[in-house]
């Protein structure tokens, strides 16, 4: 190590001047410095003079604890098809031979070895690539911590450690609702919440267009800080066609669950839902005349047909009461359901009915009665459903339908109370994610 000493003539020179002054007491404005220079010129050379100096290097067996835990890191991977243990801690860089034959062959890290693709593994390791610690959730959410000791490396289980998120998502429509949903990482079952929620207000089969955008709020259960379950929607907003469609989630004081209303009280979820299947493309609408695919001649069509693959889940629209399930001409099997106010539906070419569905039974929207089918006279499969208002067929696509009950009066001021704040998130996330 060379150091150089100057020997300077102060006779001889005038003198730099230097001085530094922080103001680090004033809060929040950070630190500020002012610097101030007089200069002129050395008249001079200064005398230089070489120093050669020995400087013995730290003894490693006697770094400190704390020097120690600073060589030693975390790093985090993810299990992929078709892994071994091996191939897992090559992608973590842990090249060690004690740790590698206890994880791939011990009783107590069997859990290791059947994690599912796509789950993760922390791992605490030291810089020469020998393992400190190893942690994973197993398949029931349990936290497994293996650690090495003075015998060589031991296993144990911790409790699960369960905690409710609240997260964020925003997307925009390219071409349908739950492909956009796919694109933010929007879990299925709150993509069908939102489909449900909307869908007495919006027909997500003809009125969606790209450019719509949507944010919601959800639920998120974790599980060691993994998450492992969506919970349910507690506000959302969907803009169609620059219109905005904004919800929230209130339960009142009483038992009964739950329900969706707008900002002001009223009822999201209408007395009907305006489609009996979850998504699927209406093949023929409602028409004075069509040309019957089997039957080869023109009649009145009086529902909307909508094709789904055979198997997939019909649910009623509305509450009612079963007044007629079986076979019916054409109509193969079909089941008729009467709704307050005046108003039926039907459901027709169904493949089966619902296992406990029985004539005079009483069904609530949203329950599965059947599943799609080809049954009577049809030419593919497909859901045929009709829409009856005082025994006169309306068009099920373009009908009015009647709103659920509002906010009870006496419940009022509770509802915008609990409600208050999910508004004014939802209301602080539209504005920044139009900023985005």
């Amino acid at each position: 190590m060379h150091h150089l000493a100057q020997n300077m003539n102060l006779h001889k020179h005038k003198l730099m001047l230097r001085w530094i002054v922080t103001l680090s007491s004033i809060p929040l404005l950070g630190v500020v410095t002012a610097f101030g220079i007089v200069s002129q010129q050395i008249e001079t050379p200064a005398t230089l003079q070489v120093v050669l100096e020995n400087i013995s290097l730290p003894d490693d067996s006697q770094a400190s604890t704390d020097e120690v835990r600073a060589s030693v890191f975390w790093r985090n991977e993810y299990v992929r098809r078709g892994d071994k243990v091996t191939d897992l801690l090559q992608r973590l860089n842990i090249n060690d031979i004690a740790a590698s034959t206890y994880l791939g062959n011990a009783p107590a890290t069997a859990s290791l070895r059947q994690l599912p693709v796509g789950k993760s593994v922390q791992a605490e390791m030291q810089a020469d690539g020998s393992l400190v610690a190893l942690r994973y959730l197993d398949k029931i959410g349990n936290q497994v911590v293996i650690e090495r000791n003075a015998d060589g490396f031991s296993t144990h289980t911790l409790p699960v450690q369960m905690e409710q998120r609240l997260l964020l998502r925003s997307g925009e429509i390219e071409s349908s609702l739950f492909a956009a949903t796919d694109a933010v990482g929007l879990p299925e079952s709150i993509a069908y919440q939102m489909a449900e929620i909307f869908g007495g207000g919006l027909d997500f089969h003809r009125d969606l267009r790209k450019g719509d955008t949507f944010n919601v709020i959800y639920e998120m259960n974790y599980s060691n800080g993994e998450p492992t379950r969506s919970g349910r929607i507690l506000a959302a907003e969907f803009v169609n066609q620059g219109t905005s469609h904004k919800v929230v989630y209130f339960q009142g004081n009483d038992e009964r669950p739950g329900k969706y209303y707008t900002p002001e009280g009223r009822s999201m979820i209408r007395a009907f839902l305006r489609s009996p299947l979850e998504y699927s493309r209406v093949s023929s609408g409602f028409k004075l005349s069509r040309f019957h695919p089997v039957l080869a001649k023109w009649r009145k069509h009086n529902g909307a047909d909508y094709a789904a693959p055979t198997g997939t889940k019909v649910k009623t629209t509305a509450d009612g009461t079963i007044v007629f399930v079986g076979k019916q001409g054409g109509y193969g099997n079909v089941v008729k359901i009467r709704h307050a106010g005046g108003y039926t539906t039907v459901y027709a070419h169904l493949s089966q009915f619902a296992s406990t569905l029985r004539h005079g039974q009483k069904v609530t929207q949203g329950e599965v009665i059947g599943y799609v089918g080809m049954t009577g006279l049809v030419s593919g499969p497909h859901l045929h459903y009709e829409f009856m208002v005082g025994g006169q067929h309306r068009d099920p696509m373009r009908v009015v339908l009647p709103d659920a009950s509002p906010i009870p009066s006496d419940q009022k001021i509770a509802f915008l109370n609990s409600t208050r704040e999910l508004t004014e998130r939802l209301e602080l996330f539209t504005h920044l994610a139009k900023l985005d």
